[in-house]
């Protein structure tokens, strides 16, 4: 069985191909592509990999987001190295879809019905949703007719959370009109959780872990019994954790003032939030952690306060986290800048060390893969995971597909 994931983000598509045998799917995908852009028309960069193969880069000037679609898809059938002999060869396809409301609660078979739901459901996600639809509209296309096309929601893993999580402390109508918590990165989340329990040798319904999702956006989430309990996205992927270019969690009464002391429009303080705070805004300097640190290292105070708040926040919603679960077992950290940051693990650590974290500063600097990077005396583990959100969506669909 072939299985087709189509991400799509908000400024960026990653595809991957896998291989299913019964209900296991190999980890490496068969196929893998990916395109980058900042606007639309406007170059795009493309990488695309296929097994025992170095692949190739490319950039290519691109109309839309179909037709980026249809330029990563054309390269798995090819004449010069196909992949596949044609489309037919692939049985699912698995399309990440960021809010499924309430309505979306597990991975689910794009029916027209669905698709209105999604398209309902884009002023919750204006940015991620209606790139979702383009994205699915382009593989009815492209690929062979009665494909079986299912959505995996990033809002799903986090519909177990209960209403003490879930509620905002405004009128008793806001989640009647569905003005709640809702969470996000819940794909990454559950696998994560997953490869967890993996590396420890444990039951993941026993375990008590904070997972960390940290690349340009953030999030965490505390998952007990192998559910998510709480987590620091809510209504939308604004609240929370400082991130890259989005501020995180702010007083309310702050946008209050700009708009009626400064005159500043919602639309102003939209783009204020979401693309010119975190670690830009902060920093002054770029919503790349790897350039912060750079120029930190390098004697930039400014740089050096940012990695400090940033930090900070973390360890401090870390913290937050844990009464949902009694306790913890586990801290792992995923994500760009949860992978491959060992100044920012070492930093959140050291804050955390009142619960006994203690790193082994080798291992957290020179990770191998998926492993454990606390030392044997710390009481809670510490682990670096690569989170895999393709190979999760993978899963989700073939379980659906062929349930146990």
């Amino acid at each position: 069985m072939r299985i087709l994931v189509l991400n799509a983000g908000s400024s960026s598509l990653k595809c991957d191909l896998y291989g299913a045998q019964g209900q296991e799917i190999g980890e490496d995908s068969i196929w893998q592509a990916e395109a980058d852009w900042k606007e639309l028309p406007g170059p795009a960069s493309i990488r695309i990999r296929r097994t025992n193969d170095a692949g190739i880069e490319t950039e290519v000037q691109i109309e839309s987001l179909e037709a980026i679609t249809e330029c990563l898809l054309g390269s798995m059938v090819s004449k010069g190295a196909p992949v596949l002999q044609s489309f037919r060869d692939i049985d699912i396809v698995g399309h990440r879809v960021v809010h499924g409301g309430e309505r979306y609660r597990g991975p689910t078979p794009l029916t027209a019905e669905v698709r209105t739901g999604i398209r309902e459901l884009a002023p919750f996600a204006p940015l991620h949703n209606p790139l979702a639809l383009a994205v699915i509209e382009a593989a009815d296309r492209i690929l062979a007719p009665n494909t079986s096309q299912i959505a995996v929601f990033d809002t799903a893993f986090h519909a177990t959370l209960p209403p003490q999580s879930y509620l905002y402390p405004g009128p008793v109508d806001w989640a009647q009109r569905g003005l709640r918590r809702y969470g996000f990165h819940g794909i990454s989340h559950q696998y994560v959780c997953a490869k967890t329990a993996e590396v420890l040798k444990k039951d993941p319904g026993k375990l008590r872990i904070v997972t960390c999702h940290l690349g340009n956006g953030c999030s965490l989430c505390a998952i007990g019994g192998g559910i998510s309990l709480e987590t620091t996205m809510g209504f939308t992927p604004l609240e929370g954790l400082m991130m890259g270019s989005r501020s995180g969690t702010v007083d309310p009464g702050l946008v209050i003032y700009l708009m009626k002391q400064e005159g500043s429009s919602p639309e102003s303080i939209d783009h204020l939030l979401n693309h010119d705070s975190g670690l830009k805004g902060l920093s002054g300097i770029s919503s790349d952690l790897r350039q912060v640190q750079a120029a930190a290292d390098a004697g930039n105070q400014q740089a050096e306060q940012a990695l400090q708040v940033y930090s900070y926040r973390l360890a401090y919603f870390v913290s937050a986290l844990i009464p949902a679960l009694g306790g913890l077992d586990a801290l792992a950290f995923a994500g760009g800048v949860g992978e491959n940051s060992w100044q920012i693990r070492e930093r959140v650590c050291k804050q955390l060390n009142f619960l006994h974290v203690v790193l082994n500063s080798g291992r957290n600097r020179q990770p191998r893969g998926d492993c454990v990077i606390s030392s044997e005396n710390s009481q809670i583990s510490v682990l670096r995971v690569r989170t895999r959100e393709n190979l999760q969506i993978a899963r989700e669909c073939l379980r659906l597909k062929t349930p146990a």
